[in-house]
């Protein structure tokens, strides 16, 4: 996002806007106050834009080419990702688990969010977290865009022309097997120090049968607090996915 100076009156108006804080004010010398949109700072998120206060038709947006492209990919909620068809930062897989059977009795679906608005996040961190989880062999989803940006998902390391973007947020997005999930979680709290922004975290399961959670004890047991504000997928639609020995 850019301020064109030779029109803004350094009102004001847009900057509450900035989910980052990335609205600044300079003087010119002959003393007037104009707006300016610190460039690292901004996540191309469009909201100071699309929030039409600014009455001079002085914030423009520029056409982004990559790897700037990468903060409004992640960041504004209106750009769709091509490459999975999915608006903002993840995947629908495990809100239509009854038909790709993505997550299964034995395994854990974990996203890993990173930022939020007013906080961010430098794909440096994002880098921390995926690079450490890689050498616990975890499977990346493929249509993430973090996954998408990784050179190697090996060792998840990131391309690096998008390694020093940031985005409001990034969703980390990959499946394991339950046995795992407990070194997972180790893995993720031993790096919360390496990181400079927030995260939350998300497992998803599948209940059994007679109505236990089996994440549940290993999440609290890994010393993580348990919120209750779930989404459940109530398999509602029509089943294109059954686990052996699961009733038609």
């Amino acid at each position: 996002m850019l301020i064109d100076e030779t029109k803004c009156v350094g009102c004001g108006r847009c900057s509450v806007y900035c989910p980052v804080g990335a609205h600044r004010f300079e003087r010119t010398p002959e003393g007037k106050v104009y707006a300016v949109v610190d460039q690292e700072l901004c996540c191309e998120c469009g909201v100071c834009l699309r929030a039409g206060v600014c009455e001079m038709d002085a914030l423009y947006e520029p056409e982004l080419e990559m790897p700037r492209l990468v903060r409004a990919i992640l960041s504004n909620p209106l750009i769709e990702f091509k490459e999975s068809g999915v608006p903002g930062r993840g995947t629908a897989e495990i809100k239509t688990n009854e038909i790709t059977g993505r997550v299964r009795y034995a395994t854990a679906g974990v996203a890993l969010e990173m930022g939020r608005p007013g906080v961010s996040t430098k794909w440096t961190d994002v880098e921390v977290m995926t690079k450490a989880l890689a050498k616990l062999g975890v499977g990346f989803c493929d249509e993430n865009p973090v996954t998408y940006f990784m050179k190697d998902k090996k060792t998840g390391e990131l391309k690096d022309e998008v390694r020093n973007e940031r985005s409001l947020s990034a969703i980390i997005e990959f499946d394991c097997k339950l046995e795992e999930l407990p070194k997972v979680l180790e893995v993720i709290k031993e790096n919360i120090d390496k990181i400079d922004t927030v995260f939350s975290l998300d497992v998803a399961c599948k209940i059994r049968p007679d109505g236990s959670i089996p994440v549940l004890s290993i999440i609290d047991q890994a010393g993580f607090e348990v919120l209750m504000n779930t989404k459940n997928n109530m398999g509602l639609g029509r089943p294109r996915f059954r686990e052996e020995g699961e009733p038609l």
